[in-house]
């Protein structure tokens, strides 16, 4: 049975945050296991998510940057930071995901991970990100 796409997200969310702190993952691999009740074939999909995400990091915690009114990049939590990545990424880069969806998505993050107020935070930066997006060239 394939592993349900909101798993898979929080799997990778909870990547992105281990590696804030510089954690292995293979030291994260059997907790994530025992917590998800996963198997290693999808952590190993979570994991391909998470290096793909990493080659345009700099790109997306630009676009946090940029998008991001109130805090620099710094000073946002780790929670809503990788949130951020995560939603950001899948505006820009996921085919399988409508950007309204990775939005509503990043908002459950942030409500399960994180408080109300970083969601409304949160929607705030992605709303503007996939704004910026749609906007034709001038």
């Amino acid at each position: 049975m394939p592993l349900p796409i909101q798993k898979l997200r929080e799997i990778v969310f909870h990547f992105l945050y281990s590696n804030d702190f510089e954690a292995l993952d293979e030291d994260v691999v059997p907790f994530l296991m025992r917590h998800h009740q996963v198997t290693k074939k999808s952590l190993f999909q979570a994991q391909e998510i998470v290096k793909e995400l990493k080659k345009h990091r700099t790109e997306l915690d630009g676009a946090i940057q940029l998008h991001s009114k109130e805090y620099e990049l710094d000073r946002i939590p780790r929670v809503e930071r990788n949130v951020l990545r995560l939603g950001i990424f899948e505006i820009m880069y996921s085919k399988q995901t409508p950007p309204k969806v990775a939005i509503s998505e990043a908002l459950r993050l942030a409500r399960k991970f994180a408080t109300a107020e970083s969601a409304q935070y949160i929607n705030a930066v992605l709303d503007s990100v996939y704004q910026a997006l749609r906007a034709p060239e001038v």
